[in-house]
């Protein structure tokens, strides 16, 4: 079918080029033989001289003159209401169709593609943000009852310096628990002279403590059996027994007899209820030490 059309508009183009020639050719004739016969040229010559005429060449000018003004091409302008100026020009109408329809397909495919990656995106990023925004909150709460825990409840402590050797090293982590009573052979921990320090209950408030030369300790007149430690001695002691512990304090001494400085010098003396941290109850580090401490 379309093969057809275009031959049968071939054919067309063809045959009108044809009659355009033969006719073309035949103007050219008559012309020619118009202006060789003696009327044309007298015709010819009264118009050149009436074209040489000072009036014809002011009307020459004049209308030089005139093609030399660009035309002017009206076009019909109405306001809207927002106060815009927009053409009512038929051809303009019809561009602006266009660039209306062109405008509404491009909305289109932004409607279709780009927004909703668009809103993906975004609902992507709000969740996000909640999620971060949790987390954030979920840590500072727990950063903030962790502290509070350690500070107030189970306080944690790393043990320094070798006066609780063998039960507790250099480097040992352990946890705490305040109470409000301490018995017998617990490790407890205070506060001396900014530091914190950290020995084992021996006497209770108005206990009577003695301590003889071979380091056995005598509780209330009893014999104190200590199976955690190693060695025993008198140690550095500056305080004459039997001693009577003050009310409200407790008397404390390293499982490191031989090197801990504690209640048996006057230095240090006894603690007070105020003074204790806590009780310790657990060993966290090392790993080989995890579990309860006695």
């Amino acid at each position: 079918m379309k093969r057809e059309w275009k031959r049968g508009l071939e054919r067309l183009v063809n045959g009108a080029a044809a009659v355009w020639q033969r006719l073309t050719q035949t103007v050219g004739t008559v012309y020619s033989r118009v202006v060789q016969s003696r009327s044309s040229q007298a015709v010819k010559g009264f118009f050149a001289g009436v074209g040489q005429s000072e009036f014809v060449r002011a009307v020459k000018e004049w209308f030089v003159s005139i093609g030399q003004i660009k035309p002017f091409r009206g076009v019909k302008v109405k306001v809207d209401e927002t106060g815009k100026a927009k053409s009512i020009d038929g051809q303009s109408d019809r561009k602006n169709k266009k660039n209306t329809q062109r405008i509404a397909e491009v909305s289109d495919e932004i409607t279709t593609g780009q927004i909703e990656a668009e809103l993906r995106r975004e609902r992507f990023m709000l969740r996000y943000r909640k999620l971060l925004r949790s987390t954030v909150y979920a840590l500072i709460v727990t950063a903030a009852v962790a502290a509070l825990v350690a500070t107030l409840l189970l306080p944690v402590l790393q043990i320094y310096g070798s006066s609780m050797t063998p039960t507790l090293t250099e480097g040992d982590i352990v946890v705490s628990v305040k109470t409000n009573t301490y018995d017998y052979g617990d490790i407890c921990s205070f506060y001396y002279s900014n530091r914190i320090l950290v020995k084992r209950v021996i006497g209770r408030p108005l206990d009577v403590v003695e301590m003889d030369e071979e380091g056995n300790v005598y509780v209330n007149g009893q014999y104190l059996d200590e199976p955690y430690i190693s060695k025993k001695a008198l140690g550095e002691c500056d305080i004459q027994f039997p001693y009577r512990v003050p009310e409200g304090s407790y008397f404390m001494i390293g499982d490191h007899r031989e090197t801990s400085i504690d209640s048996r010098s006057s230095s240090v003396g006894c603690i007070s209820h105020e003074e204790i941290v806590g009780k310790i109850i657990f060993t966290v580090w090392p790993l080989k030490k995890f579990g309860l401490t006695t």
